[in-house]
């Protein structure tokens, strides 16, 4: 799902300058090594504890996810005039899986240094990559995006993880129906659709949203 605010997008041009200068400037130095990033665990629940939190009476998998936007990275190219991503311009992003219902206008799900607001109901961590099409960043009503979505369930990585396929929204409030194309453990195989609605931007200028799947029999 990424959806990324024009406000954002339009400081992360600067910060591509800026960034692309830090970079020459650290190429002319001795090298002293390489940086690394820790991944910590996406939850404190085991994969079968987080799927029966997200999974209802009915069997339909009902979650929220809460973007990261300090994880959304995009290519710097195609982009419109005003810098913001054009047709066909590439991303990636990362956020937050919570129970359903957890996200509100007054709970975004991610503080503002990219932290979790609520860590302890944390379900997995959600993944996203894609490329926008049509109007870009310009659009503010029907899809702007196609994606891959990735949805990590507990604290071992692999365990439990379900994807789905399709389109991303631009308008808050907005559902588009989403292709279940499989996963890992009580996901492999699987198939199915997924209702994503949109419930708008979050204090890191990442998306929100919500989800329903209900996979085939």
């Amino acid at each position: 799902m990424l959806i990324s605010s024009r406000r954002r997008l339009t400081g992360l041009v600067t910060g591509v300058a800026i960034a692309a200068l830090t970079v020459a400037a650290t190429l002319t130095a001795p090298a002293v090594g390489r940086a690394t990033v820790t991944m910590a665990a996406p939850s404190k629940l085991s994969a079968a504890e987080a799927v029966a939190q997200a999974t209802g009476e009915d069997g339909a998998l009902r979650f929220d996810i809460a973007e990261d936007g300090k994880r959304f990275i995009w290519a710097d190219k195609p982009v419109f005039d005003d810098g913001l991503p054009a047709h066909g311009a590439t991303y990636i992003s990362q956020g937050y899986i919570y129970p359903d219902g957890t996200l509100s206008a007054e709970a975004d799900g991610v503080n503002a240094d990219g932290s979790p607001e609520f860590p302890d109901k944390v379900l997995g961590q959600w993944s996203c990559y894609g490329w926008y099409f049509g109007d870009g960043a310009h659009a503010t009503d029907g899809p702007w995006v196609l994606s891959t979505q990735l949805y990590q369930f507990g604290s071992a990585w692999g365990e439990a993880t379900l994807v789905s396929e399709g389109y991303v929204l631009a308008n808050t409030g907005g559902t588009v129906s989403r292709a279940i194309t499989g996963g890992t453990g009580p996901f492999a195989n699987v198939r199915g659709e997924m209702l994503d609605t949109n419930l708008g931007f979050n204090e890191t200028e990442g998306g929100n949203a919500r989800y329903e799947v209900v996979l085939a029999s």
